[in-house]
């Protein structure tokens, strides 16, 4: 097989929906994606594993994409057998990814080559290592995909941790090493792309060669029911119908959720009803009333969730970007979020961007727009996902780099 495109994907997971190889896909410029699983919906496995049945994007039927996924099947297998967990399995899976897609890259090295193009490896941090080291050896290009801020984002969950000792009892600390190979990735990047200026000022402190570093949004595809929906607000809210308050992602101190919970007691008795969908991975009693507890739902479900809110609650301390806050818009839903995550909201346009965070500052915002629905209709109106988040740009942004 000869591959006469110049980009390479290495992606461990279904990471911003594939969004990197859709957008070089749509200029042209993917060769491969290589991926740990890829299941389409006429494929058995995901009927059998729920965790499946989304790795796959209909808009790269056409592209070259290998696959392992019948080893990471048998990997997953033999970790849960050995009760691998947390840390370990996470650096675990990074280094068993590198190794099958060097596997694979050994296969295809010759028709690469011969392609007569200059190839450029994209890959995720923290699974990019070897996988550097092996394509920094052949001469290639190499894009590193920085998914958070790195240490400076660690240390400040670890503040977190030790602010609210009572929430945080499964708070555990990656090894040195991980930090290690991480700087290590960064060291063979030719380029190093991150989703925000927030991610930008964490690897900064870090020591970080600010030339390397280039700013490119997510994007996000309009859903298509979204042309026909239509948001509507009642003139008051009541007990009967309270304001409908969507946290959308892991419950978990970075994200925000302590100063959440802190801000319902503050509201307690207010017609406000916090609706929490996604893992929870703190300590903390389930039992407010005025907090529905969801848990995790798959990806093709979370439409309706946006659907039936009134506002998006998004007060994270860090996020390398925070694509539900692109999904909210979508929906033409509201969103309150802070400055530490990627620009999506313009304070009281289309949202609400809090200073800092905390249990007060997320209560004035909602009791703001509780009493206001028709400035929520107002900032509805005003929702969407402007060019710069579409695939496209991606697709044009990447292209820059070469």
């Amino acid at each position: 097989m000869k591959i006469a495109r110049n980009w390479i994907c290495c992606q461990l997971g279904a990471r911003e929906h594939y969004a990197v190889p859709r957008a070089l896909h749509s200029v042209k410029r993917l060769g491969l994606l290589f991926t740990d699983a890829w299941v389409n919906s006429g494929n058995p496995l995901g009927c059998i594993r729920r965790t499946l049945r989304e790795r796959y994007d209909a808009q790269l039927v056409d592209s070259r994409v290998a696959t392992t996924t019948n080893r990471l099947i048998l990997f997953e297998a033999i970790c849960r057998i050995r009760g691998v967990r947390g840390w370990p399995l996470i650096i675990g899976r990074n280094r068993w990814f590198q190794k099958q897609a060097i596997r694979k890259l050994n296969e295809l090295a010759a028709s690469v080559d011969a392609s007569g193009h200059r190839s450029i490896l994209f890959a995720y941090s923290y699974a990019a290592l070897e996988i550097f080291r092996w394509a920094k050896a052949r001469g290639w290009k190499t894009v590193l995909g920085q998914i958070d801020p790195g240490p400076f984002e660690a240390r400040l969950v670890d503040c977190l941790a030790e602010e609210h000792p009572d929430l945080a009892v499964a708070h555990k600390n990656p090894p040195i090493r991980y930090w290690e190979h991480w700087r290590d990735e960064c060291d063979l990047a030719d380029v190093i792309v991150v989703n925000s200026n927030w991610s930008r000022k964490g690897l900064l402190q870090e020591g970080v060669a600010s030339d390397k570093i280039s700013v490119v949004p997510l994007t996000y595809d309009l859903p298509k029911a979204r042309a026909s929906f239509v948001r509507n607000y009642p003139s008051v809210f009541t007990h009967e119908r309270p304001m409908h308050v969507l946290f959308l992602g892991q419950a978990n101190l970075r994200k925000g959720i302590a100063e959440v919970l802190n801000a319902i007691s503050l509201i307690a008795g207010s017609a406000i009803e916090l609706w929490v969908v996604g893992p929870v991975q703190i300590d903390v009693s389930l039992d407010n009333p005025q907090v529905k507890w969801f848990g995790s739902v798959p990806r093709s479900s979370t439409a309706k969730y946006y659907q039936r809110a009134d506002v998006f609650l998004f007060p994270t301390h860090s996020d390398g970007f925070g694509l539900t806050q692109l999904e909210a818009q979508a929906w033409k839903l509201p969103v309150i979020t802070t400055r530490f995550c990627g620009e999506v909201i313009k304070d009281g346009q289309n949202g609400l961007v809090l200073e800092s965070v905390s249990g007060p500052n997320i209560a004035n915002a909602l009791l703001h727009l509780l009493r206001k629905p028709a400035e929520l209709a107002h900032m509805a109106a005003n929702s969407g996902i402007g060019p710069s988040f579409h695939i496209e740009d991606l697709g044009r942004r990447l292209v820059e780099l070469e």
